[in-house]
């Protein structure tokens, strides 16, 4: 299988519903697993980490490009990021069995369905560049969203590679590529008072400016910090420890000392492993002497041993899972379960109904209640995990520093954002639930009439994971210092209570009454 992995940058760091939204976009497209997803407030961007297969590929970023044009107005936006649009910029990354080639032209057929269905104006960049002039991603965004507003149409050396000659009024423009893997790295040098010495370096470092092979880099004042913001497009020609060496070196000699780091979203562990051979002095060593690989491998051996049939968690795991005295998985994970079950059990009852003579004036609608309901199952299935990584985030953000009325400021909206992060899960699992409830009613009146008590099971799991997952909202915005901040998310948690338990009562209706017959 060929595999591509995919990371759009966003220009959305600050309203984690807008960002959830393009993010269940991504993930609701057939084979997608998101691997990370990290927002940054101060650059008011959010990178989306996905792998999919190469077949899924265009649709999977196309929805997540289509959803950030719906919510996000490059007019109203400000950060300390360079921008171009809604969707900034989107990457294709050849994994297994893919090549560059390959994500070449998934660069291309992305960027003419962008172009012709969005009318949102695309630049190819990196290896997919239709000149040399637009390789390097800094000079498809030379000037911004602003200035490039300006010069299309008026400039024909902007002139975009698919779509309108004219900017999206507020979606702005796309930079669509294929590229190697890219780390992106930031280094901290103290306040925001040495940001010239940040500017200096990152000229310094950047190979636009003579510096370092495969670095762009650039000097923002980040959080009352100055910063060198980098990515380094190919670390096998510049390796991470190496630039961090040369602007630890650059700023000590000012008298300045480096005082943090930090990678944005992931990283190859081959990265981790040269830097630490490197300051280390570590001679011969190799990723098999780390003993997390070999105890992976051996858990995987005996797992492929015991049944290898199995590529899942089994029931007994989970059950077991959520007995322990761990915090997750906890409630809203079983909210999601829940669902996810509700959802299989429809797709049973529909499949029961197709092929059925009894039942052929209704095919076609149990056909398209089959299709909806493995996708709401894939859904909220991808939810159960999802909702354990919302109550991590909510934990580190309580573990930030306080030591200072900048660090206590930085942490109180750290909170608040994970909290809303946290709220927005399982809100997302209680609309979920109102639609798998919504099919049970039309399998419980319109499919194989052998199958009524099973719809009927449906409803019911459908309504106590909406509750469940209602639950959880309402405890995440009871936690929130103003809860105004998250009056919408109870609102909605609340009106899909009763949206699912009018559906459940449909149901139980038509169950009752094929009972009593």
């Amino acid at each position: 299988m060929k595999l591509i992995e995919c990371v759009p940058n966003f220009s959305e760091g600050r309203n984690p519903e807008i960002i959830s939204a393009i993010r269940n976009a991504i993930a609701a497209v057939q084979g997608v697993t998101v691997l990370d997803s990290s927002s940054d407030y101060s650059h008011n961007r959010s990178v989306i980490t996905f792998v999919v297969p190469i077949e899924n590929a265009v649709d999977a970023a196309f929805a997540g490009v289509r959803e950030a044009a719906l919510h996000i107005d490059l007019r109203q936006h400000q950060g300390e990021h360079p921008r171009i649009g809604a969707t900034d910029v989107v990457p294709f990354v050849p994994l297994e069995d893919a090549t560059m080639e390959d994500c070449i032209e998934l660069a291309k057929k992305l960027g003419e369905r962008v172009g012709r269905e969005l009318k949102i104006p695309v630049f190819l960049y990196e290896r997919a560049a239709s000149r040399p002039t637009r390789v390097n991603l800094a000079d498809v965004r030379r000037g911004q969203f602003e200035g490039l507003r300006d010069e299309l149409g008026t400039n024909p050396e902007r002139d975009p590679d698919f779509g309108p000659g004219a900017i999206h009024e507020s979606a702005g423009a796309i930079a669509i590529g294929a590229r190697p893997f890219l780390v992106a790295y930031n280094v901290y040098l103290g306040p925001a008072s040495n940001l010239p010495l940040a500017k200096t370096i990152a000229k310094q470092v950047r190979q636009s400016s003579g510096g370092f092979n495969s670095v762009k880099g650039l000097g923002l004042e980040v959080d009352g910090q100055a910063q060198v913001s980098m990515n380094l497009v190919d670390t096998d020609r510049t390796a991470l420890h190496t630039v961090f060496d040369f602007i630890s070196e650059k700023a000590k000699a000012e008298g300045v000392d480096v005082t943090w780091s930090e990678i944005i979203g992931l990283v190859p562990e081959k990265v981790l492993f040269e830097a630490s051979k490197n300051y280390l002095k570590l001679k011969a060593f190799t990723p098999d002497q780390v003993l997390e690989r070999q105890v992976a491998g051996a858990i995987r051996e005996s797992e492929t041993s015991a049944n290898a049939a199995s590529e899942s968690t089994t029931p007994t795991e989970f059950l077991s899972a959520i007995a322990s005295s761990d915090p997750v998985p906890g409630g809203g994970s079983v909210a999601a379960y829940a669902g996810a079950l509700a959802s299989a059990l429809t797709r049973m009852v529909a499949g029961l109904t197709i092929g059925k003579k009894k039942y052929v004036a209704v095919e076609s609608e149990m056909n398209e209640i089959a299709a909806a309901a493995d996708s709401l199952a894939a859904q909220l299935s991808r939810l159960v995990e999802r909702d354990a990584d919302a109550y991590a985030l909510v934990s580190s953000a309580y573990k930030l520093p306080k030591d200072s009325d900048a660090a206590v400021a930085t942490r109180d909206e750290a909170i608040r954002n994970a909290l809303l992060g946290a709220a927005e899960v399982p809100l997302e699992t209680a609309r979920l639930c109102v639609k798998v409830a919504e099919l049970a009613v039309r399998v419980a009146e319109n499919g194989n009439s052998n199958a009524v008590t099973d719809a009927g099971v449906a409803a019911l799991l459908a309504e106590a994971g909406c509750k469940g997952a209602a639950y959880n909202v309402r405890i995440n915005v009871a936690s929130l210092s103003d809860r105004s901040a998250g009056a919408a998310l109870q609102k909605e948690a609340l009106a899909l209570v009763a949206a699912v338990s009018s559906a459940a009562q449909l149901t139980s209706e038509t169950v009752e009454a094929a009972l009593n017959r």
